[in-house]
């Protein structure tokens, strides 16, 4: 194999490392943060703070599969969806992997370091939280609640780059988020419970087990409960909470066809990013009216 050859092979095993072509997991990231981001500028923030923080949840979210598929290597492997990925199909080394996670948590400093010192401190957070989740899997039936702090740390970060102190809505938009991804994550772990019995990595969707739909329901519930309570913090108007009465019923709707057989696992999953798209747009509207 020639050396444009090996190049091109490593440039492709490293865009699946990090998930280049499927970037539903960087929504995911990114909707809580610019929920937060657009409540705390009040509807107007600026642009350079939008550019940080979608390109923020871009590489935090890569970083975060690249510490996934290192601490998981030996998982992969033996799980057909997984099995050729590129540190378990041997594409790519852990060293090669590590010197992107490096070279990605560099630029997301170089970024934070547009924003103020509090919103810095707590970018460490952010970091330490990538870190932790992929390994709780191991010893906690609990591993979405830890992605759910991860992926909506963002909205703590946002809130305090716009204000420099935080605020009880941020907290509330945070807990909500791990809420929601305590849902949107157990449907995805739905597609390896058989798997995940076997090789013993634990998640929601092995602990509720037979009771694992009702606890869905009850999860988007309580998600949408305490982003309502976010806009009663703020004052929010009535397209907020209409829009997220939506949510509700849409994320119902979700639970009852893939429940059904109706909607896949990963087609139940993927739905979210919808979702979480449309509470940014009555955010948006609400407060721009």
């Amino acid at each position: 194999m020639n050396a444009a050859a090996l190049t091109q092979d490593k440039l492709a095993a490293i865009s699946d490392l990090i998930r280049l072509p499927k970037q539903y997991g960087t929504l995911l990231v990114l909707w809580p943060t610019l929920w937060s981001l657009f409540i705390a500028a009040d509807g107007r923030p600026s642009l350079e703070l939008i550019v940080i923080f979608t390109l923020g949840a871009f590489i935090m979210r890569s970083a975060g599969c690249v510490v996934n598929d290192m601490a998981d290597r030996g998982f992969d492997g033996r799980v057909k969806r997984t099995m050729s990925r590129p540190l378990a199909s041997g594409r790519l080394s852990v060293k090669e992997a590590l010197i992107v996670f490096a070279g990605l948590i560099s630029l997301a400093f170089v970024l934070v370091l547009f924003l103020n010192l509090l919103t810095i401190l707590l970018s460490f957070v952010a970091v330490g939280l990538a870190v932790l989740y992929p390994f709780v899997k191991r010893y906690s039936h609990w591993p979405q609640a830890v992605l759910g702090m991860a992926f909506g740390w963002g909205a703590i970060m946002a809130w305090t780059a716009v204000n420099g102190s935080l605020h009880i809505a941020a907290v509330l938009i945070f807990i909500a988020n791990i809420a929601w991804s305590m849902a949107y994550d157990t449907i995805y772990a739905l597609m390896d419970i058989d798997d995940d019995r076997r090789i013993g990595v634990k998640s929601l969707a092995l602990f509720f087990g037979s009771g694992v739909h009702t606890a869905l329901r009850v999860l988007y519930a309580s998600s949408c409960a305490l982003l309502a309570l976010a806009g009663l913090a703020v004052d929010l108007g009535l397209v907020f909470y209409v829009g997220v009465l939506v949510a509700f019923v849409l994320f119902q709707i979700i639970v009852s066809r893939v429940r059904s057989g109706a909607l896949s696992a990963m087609n139940g999953f993927l739905s979210n990013a919808v979702v979480g798209g449309w509470i940014l747009v009555a955010v948006i509207i609400d407060l721009n009216l």
